[in-house]
């Protein structure tokens, strides 16, 4: 099979990220962003943060807020009240555990 022409790749990848997000934000609401960041090392956040942080390398200022909304199709607050619960404390201490595991590899 014949390697696709640069802007095929991006077409491919842009809708590769799409579908993600629709399914992160659509049939996946019920996933927190904790169980996420436990399980795979990113949430949410990071792509909407991955989201600004591609725009401000082409020269576009958004804000955290922006970029959030942006992602989530709404504003933090209205995702918080619609479809975030509660960490349960366990948790809360296996996130702790990895951010701390991965500081200490990178330091």
């Amino acid at each position: 099979m014949p390697k696709p022409d640069a802007q095929t790749q991006i077409e491919l990848e842009a809708a590769a990220f799409r579908r993600l997000q629709k399914h992160l934000m659509e049939d996946r609401t019920d996933v927190q962003n904790i169980d996420m960041m436990n399980l795979a090392g990113f949430c949410r956040n990071c792509l909407s943060r991955w989201y600004q942080e591609a725009a401000a390398d082409r020269g576009i200022e958004i804000t955290k807020d922006e970029g959030r909304e942006a992602f989530y199709g709404m504003t933090m607050d209205e995702w918080k009240a619609n479809y975030q619960t509660d960490a349960t404390p366990d948790k809360q201490e296996e996130f702790k555990a990895a951010f701390e595991e991965n500081v200490t590899k990178k330091g």
